[in-house]
């Protein structure tokens, strides 16, 4: 398995905690050295492990925004 190399730029909120203390958290990070992006994903108690995710960029971060504020919630 390949090692993925990561740096949490900003820790920006947690949506969600499971029964196993894991979170789900919005994050700004940098992935193996590259430019920081935002990132959805579930991580444990002291981010030593992590969950599938998805990762985006600050414009698209820009219209999810737009596309759930359009949203009847």
């Amino acid at each position: 398995m390949a090692i993925c190399k990561y740096d949490i730029i900003k820790e920006i909120g947690v949506l969600s905690e499971n029964a196993k203390d894991w979170t789900k958290e919005l994050n700004l990070i940098s992935w193996n050295d590259r430019g920081p992006k935002y990132d959805i994903r579930e991580w444990s108690p002291e981010h030593e492990k992590m969950g599938k995710g998805v990762t985006i960029t600050a414009e698209e971060l820009k219209k999810l925004r737009d596309v759930l504020n359009g949203m009847e919630l």
